[in-house]
């Protein structure tokens, strides 16, 4: 793979290629994709949805919102950070084809932004809630009419997959989706594969799946645009494009460091593992003083966070360009946080994350809640957009279709595509919205 082809400025829809030396200064084409997820109303409903305590009541706890907000910070700083790298061994891309450092981290900044546009309610039960149904549940029933592939979208429900349809489908009035660049399409696909065979390697490009079936045309056209390495064409996959690992450590970095930062705040987790558990990450730049000025526990413990922040970036950093050539030939197989040399302190701190915040009573509670609710919705709009579509639906069937927006397709020919549809339309749900739509199903509310 070569970095110029790489740095596709050709929006998904496009029929002709831009030129990076053309392009408005001041309106930078992959910043332009920045402000449509940023306006995008997919985007918005994040700001209602899990990332660690579900429906939590306090303001200081991370949304997928802010949690996005933040990854996209530290993806423009690690994007930024490795294009100054790239564009002095590679000094062409900036001087014959126009290309700065800045462009690199726009790149990783809108991908980082989006990484989570496609998850459902409830955090990654919600996913896991989604393949139940069709794995034990209710849409078992479907298997035999469905290929493998297909019912395996279904059974491993991916947000990621999802994220693509939502950044490229098209609907009236909005051909190509969001349009976004193609290269910040390839930054944004972290597993650039069909979701059988189940991790065939063990690379880490195949730890899930990044594209459903209804969008493989979509992603192969994605794929030949930016040259990605083609690494099986009976089961498609690619190679990752490689700022996509940049997108993934800003995404590492912010959940192993601000979950646990979370977790301090609401009294989870102790303040004095802060210390013991982020010291030898920030050991070169904390100066003890400081830590021990800051008069209150938010404040201390957002004094390490930035540090052990920092020091994750460097390292990422350095680790992406030693590896380099390994990651343009796609024989660079696991993520960079991986290989960094506080791997130790990072496995420490994920693991008394685990015990303390993601195993926590409160979210174990809203967890089980989030599975009944996703499972009753499922139940109900797959049974009347089938029943329509045969010809079958009840008085109630026809209420309940009332009420599914027109925005999507959910009278499709493909049974596949009527049930992805379904899913589809409930990923999109916030928390709340979810609830809602629950309730009113069951009749607790008007």
């Amino acid at each position: 793979m070569n970095w110029e082809q790489l740095l596709s400025l050709k929006r998904y829809g496009d029929t002709n290629k831009r030129l990076r030396k053309e392009q408005d200064e001041t309106r930078l084409g992959f910043e332009v994709d920045y402000d449509r997820i940023i306006f995008s109303q997919e985007f918005r409903s994040l700001q209602d949805k899990t990332q660690v305590i579900p429906l939590s009541q306090t303001d200081f706890v991370h949304t997928r919102l802010t949690h996005s907000l933040e990854v996209s910070v530290v993806g423009r700083s690690l994007g930024r950070k490795v294009g100054q790298k790239v564009l002095e061994k590679h000094p062409s891309l900036q001087k014959v084809h126009g290309y700065q450092a800045n462009d690199f981290g726009a790149i990783v900044a809108t991908a980082a932004l989006a990484h989570d546009i496609g998850n459902p309610p409830f955090g990654h039960s919600g996913e896991k809630s989604i393949g139940e149904f069709f794995k034990s549940g209710l849409g078992k029933q479907y298997k035999n009419q469905l290929t493998d592939k297909e019912y395996q979208d279904l059974c491993d429900f991916e947000g990621n997959a999802n994220g693509f349809k939502i950044l490229t489908q098209s609907r009236a009035g909005r051909e190509g989706g969001l349009r976004l660049s193609y290269a910040t399409l390839g930054a944004f696909t972290k597993y650039p594969k069909e979701s059988l065979p189940k991790k065939p390697t063990k690379h880490i490009a195949d730890k899930k799946y990044g594209f459903f079936q209804s969008d493989k045309a979509a992603f192969k056209d994605v794929a030949n645009e930016l040259g990605l390495i083609k690494r099986s064409d009976k089961d498609l996959s690619y190679a990752r494009h490689p700022l996509a690992y940049l997108v993934e450590a800003a995404d590492d970095i912010c959940y192993t460091i601000i979950d646990f930062e979370d977790g301090i705040n609401l009294g989870l987790i102790q303040e004095e593992y802060a210390l013991e558990y982020l010291s030898k990450v920030i050991r070169d730049n904390i100066i003890p003083e400081n830590y021990y000025a800051l008069g209150n526990k938010e404040d201390r413990i957002g004094y390490l966070r930035a540090l052990a922040i920092g020091a994750l970036i460097n390292d990422a950093v350095d680790i992406f360009m030693k590896n380099e050539d390994a990651i343009l030939n796609s024989t660079f197989d696991c993520a960079l946080l991986d290989k960094s040399k506080y791997d130790a302190q990072i496995k420490d701190i994920i693991k008394i994350s685990v015990e303390k915040i993601y195993q926590s009573d409160e979210v174990v509670d809203k967890e089980i809640a989030g599975y009944q609710i996703i499972n009753k919705l499922l139940m109900v709009y797959t049974v009347a957009v089938n029943n329509s579509f045969n010809g079958t639906a009840s008085n109630y069937d026809k209420l309940i279709l009332k009420r599914l927006p027109e925005t999507i397709n959910f009278s499709a020919s493909s049974l596949y595509q009527r049930l992805l549809s379904v899913c589809h339309y409930v990923s999109l749900l916030s928390d709340s919205k979810a609830i809602q739509n629950f309730k009113k199903i069951e009749g607790v509310t008007f």
